[in-house]
């Protein structure tokens, strides 16, 4: 029996007429236990019965328990219940299902239900929508999702020949826009009709953001950063009218239809990083995503290795090329080099490309391993770093990198086997010095040997250092490892290259003598203190028997010298010699060595224990610094003011002259010479002299009498010196030391002295003094004078005293009487006590000091010639 589902061809779902046609046609029917095998057709897939096909119905007669299996796994029967749905069957087809029993009880069959499924090409969506950029739209989205699903194995056709379509994708871009028509297709299948359904999709098109650039900037330029970028022009073919938005929070967009960036602002607020800023644009059409576009502003830090340091580790030995392992170690220089992985380029001499690899930065050193192929034999290798990267970085800036390398030496072990050892005989009590040379690949530097010693000697396993230099080195055999006199053999065992730590074995040897040496132990030493530039002779005493010896010595103290060698004959076990003075430039404490004595009869010498001797060199003064003088002779200059001056300077009247000058000499015109003395140890300066040159002014002389004036006349100082005989200037004053000058128009005084000077311009000197005393009272003429009749002593400095005018200068000697009216004295005047106050300055009467007004009487005593006295009165008022 066969079940035929027809569907009709008409597309549209509401002009379908369902007709079920059952019929079950079953055929070879068996008496078999798992039933007949059967088929079924089923054409109408959205019938409700094609969810429910009971499989079990169609076997027949059979036994249950049995299992069945989909052997095409179509996924559509239920192995439990053996019901079929066929709707979720994905592709129109035929198919097979097993149904198997074996009980145990003889019953052990299968049956098989072959099953068509018909072709379903689904319902489409009345308004199916695209966007244009979507370049796989699938068309099965065309199908109305209310509906059952079409099947997957059907085919499409481009009806528009649009030439986009691919399998059931379609390329809207390549489409265009507009509506486009694809009919989808299911084959006929069996009794089953081929069935179709159009999908009509109306591509719309998409917002167009533009391709979005990055702006790639190094730090190290952010003063040409621009402060006034549009974001516009970072972006190619966008459609108009976007919006911007930032993601990075640089706070640079004052709106979203703001599009300009201050660049350099973002750099020194934010510093380095990627700032991105969204373009988007809206979609005219809902099916359209709004579509966006990055811009990236990229500042990247410039890498700074000023200062970095590269160490390369280690260096090996010739013998550890095959087995070495290599670090480098770059560590930071005055820019932190922040954590991170970078790569970095570095070249090593010898190898042709650079090398490049990545290693991390960590709290500022990289480490990164060498492969030891790369230092395959002896040699220097350098190890440069040439770039530096941050991993991730898009190469804005180009790293400083300056001069960053180490070297790697990769060193020889030393080899003297063939090498050619050189031992003189030496003297018991001596180092014995072995020289090695010829055969040998020493470089220079420094190196220990190890050796023993045998024969006469032995010491085992001793080692000594020496240096190499242009290929010979030698090293010292001490005198304590060969007291014996005597042939003894050296083998050296072994050589470490101290610079390079390599090390080698060695088989060599060689034999030398020791001889007897002279004995200094009575040696004694003699030398005297001396002053700089005299010999220093050295004497010794104590040296037995020998006739002749070298003697090498040191110096030290202020003045040093060693390995100074001199050749002396001995006398009765003395000898002396004279230390060169090139040797003893230096005053001061000097102490002599001696370090070995020779004797060059015998060709031995020893080392001295007891020859060391300190002397002194006494400091030879300075010779002094003197100044030629000009004094004046009236100065009295003595040798104490000569320069310089002090007790340790000693002047003599010539350069050969043994006798001292006193201080207290005074000076003449001439040469003086001085040397100073020192006189703690008796050391004397060299003799320099200066010149002395005393000038001499010859003093004025007086008139006869010209110290004579008279008073009336008001001579003045300028009257003295008409009154002088003088050949300069003649100034005045009023001391012979230390006076000041006076005035020329300064009236003189009565018995003053005056002093006068003759004055030099062309030496400034002055003359010994001319002391005048004048007097004033040489008046030939007696004429009548003023005598005042009162005064008024009131204080207010208008005729407070009572004087006769110019009195003195007519009579000299001449006295003054004043009396009150009762015949007492009130007052006694003369020449130096000529003014009276109205005071009782002269009375005896017991009063209060101040005479009364009143009239009071006076009497002249002229004293001079036969010249009476003069009485008469004044009046007194106050």
């Amino acid at each position: 029996m066969i079940l035929k589902i027809l569907f009709p061809s008409k597309a549209t779902f509401s002009n379908y007429i369902i007709i079920l046609l059952l019929f079950f046609s079953v055929t070879n029917i068996s008496a078999q236990c798992a039933g007949s095998n059967n088929s079924i057709t089923i054409c109408n897939i959205t019938d409700p019965s094609s969810k429910s096909v009971d499989l079990f119905s169609l076997l027949g007669s059979y036994t249950s328990g049995g299992v069945w299996k989909d052997n095409f796994f179509s996924g559509g029967l239920n192995l439990t219940t053996g019901i079929l749905n066929a709707q979720i069957i994905n592709n129109s087809g035929s198919y097979t299902y097993t149904y198997t029993v074996d009980n145990g009880m003889g019953c052990k069959d299968s049956a098989t239900i072959t099953v068509i499924i018909g072709g379903y090409s689904g319902i489409s969506s009345p308004n199916v929508s695209a966007c244009s950029d979507d370049l796989n739209f699938n068309l099965f989205q065309g199908f109305n999702g209310n509906f059952l699903s079409p099947q997957s194995n059907g085919t499409w056709s481009d009806n528009d020949g649009t030439g986009a379509l691919t399998d059931n994708f379609l390329n809207a871009n390549k489409a265009g826009l507009g509506t486009h028509s694809f009919t989808y297709t299911m084959p006929a299948i069996g009794t089953c009709p081929e069935q179709s359904s159009t999908v009509n999709v109306t591509v719309f098109r998409a917002p167009n953001p533009g391709i979005g650039d990055v702006l790639l900037l190094c730090d190290s330029d952010y003063l040409s950063f621009n402060t006034n970028l549009n974001l516009n022009s970072i972006l190619t073919g966008e459609d108009a009218n976007g919006k911007w938005t930032e993601v990075s929070g640089t706070a640079e967009l004052s709106s979203s239809f703001d599009s300009t960036i201050d660049v350099r602002h973002i750099y020194t607020t934010l510093g380095t990083g990627a700032y991105n800023f969204i373009y988007s644009v809206m979609p005219s059409n809902p099916i359209c995503d709004i579509k966006t576009s990055a811009v990236t502003i990229i500042i990247e830090k410039q890498l700074d290795l000023t200062g970095a340091t590269l160490v390369v580790n280690s260096d090996i030995c010739e013998n550890e090329v095959a087995t070495a392992t290599y670090n480098a170690v770059l560590n930071q220089g005055i820019q932190k080099i922040p954590n991170g992985s970078y790569f970095v380029t570095y070249t090593i001499s010898e190898v042709v490309e650079p090398i490049t690899i990545i290693a991390n930065f960590n709290n500022g050193a990289l480490i990164f391993g060498i492969n030891r192929l790369y230092f395959p034999q002896i040699g220097n290798y350098t190890v440069r770093i040439m770039d530096l990267a941050r991993v991730g970085s898009l190469g804005a800036c180009k790293s400083i990198i300056g001069s960053i390398s180490d070297v790697l030496n990769v060193f020889p072990l030393p080899k003297i086997n063939n090498a050619t050892l050189t031992i003189d005989p030496i003297c018991k009590g001596n180092d014995a010095t072995v020289k090695i040379s010829g055969d040998t690949n020493l470089t220079e530097g420094n190196y220990s040997i190890v050796y023993n010693l045998l024969d006469s000697n032995i010491a085992v396993a001793q080692q000594a250092f020496f240096k190499v230099a242009t290929g010979t080195g030698a090293f010292v055999i001490p005198s304590s490892l060969i007291p014996v006199v005597g042939n003894i053999t050296i083998s050296i065992t072994n050589i470490t290259n101290l610079s390079t730590g390599c090390t080698n074995v060695v088989n060599i040897t060689k034999e030398f003598g020791v001889k007897p040496s002279p004995d200094f132990t009575n040696l004694k030493l003699d030398i005297k203190d001396v002053c700089q530039n005299q010999p220093v002779v050295v004497s010794l005493s104590g040296l037995g028997i020998l006739t002749n010896i070298t003697i090498n010595y040191n110096l030290t103290g202020v003045n040093t010298t060693t390995n100074q060698t001199v050749i002396v004959p001995v006398s009765a076990g003395n000898a002396s010699f004279i230390i060169p003075a090139g040797s003893l430039k230096n005053p001061g404490n000097t102490s002599l060595i001696i370090n070995d004595i020779i004797d060059n009869v015998g060709g031995c010498g020893s080392k001295i224990m007891n020859g060391t001797k300190s002397f002194i060199i006494n400091s030879v003064p300075n010779t002094p610094l003197t100044k030629d003088e000009i004094f004046c002779k009236n100065d009295k200059k003595t040798i104490a003011n000569l320069t310089p001056s002090g007790t340790q300077y000693q002047w003599f009247n010539s350069a050969t002259s043994t006798t001292t000058l006193n201080i207290g000499t005074l000076l003449v015109s001439g040469n003086y010479y001085v040397k100073e003395v020192n006189s703690a140890t008796g050391c004397e300066s060299g003799r320099v002299s200066a010149v002395v040159l005393v000038n001499e002014v010859t003093a004025p002389a007086l008139n006869h009498e010209g110290d004579k004036f008279c008073g009336l006349d008001n001579p003045t100082l300028q009257s003295l010196t008409n009154n002088t005989v003088t050949n300069g200037d003649l100034l005045w004053f009023d001391a012979a030391i230390n006076g000041k000058e006076l005035n020329s128009t300064q009236l003189l005084v009565d018995g003053t002295t005056y002093y006068g000077f003759e004055f030099s311009n062309s030496t400034n000197c002055y003359s010994d003094p001319l002391a005048v005393t004048v007097s004033l009272a040489n008046c030939n003429v007696t004429p009548d004078f003023f005598i005042p009749d009162g005064f008024s002593p009131n204080g207010d400095a208008v005729n407070d005293t009572f004087r006769i005018p110019n009195i003195e200068f007519i009579y000299p000697d001449y006295s003054l009487e004043i009396y009150n009216r009762y015949g007492s004295l009130m007052f006694t005047a003369n020449k130096n006590k000529a003014e009276w106050d109205g005071k009782n300055s002269d009375s005896n009467m017991n009063l209060d000091g101040i005479a009364p007004n009143g009239i009071y009487f006076y009497i002249i005593n002229f004293n001079k010639g036969n010249k009476s006295p003069k009485q008469g009165r004044l009046y007194l008022n106050r």
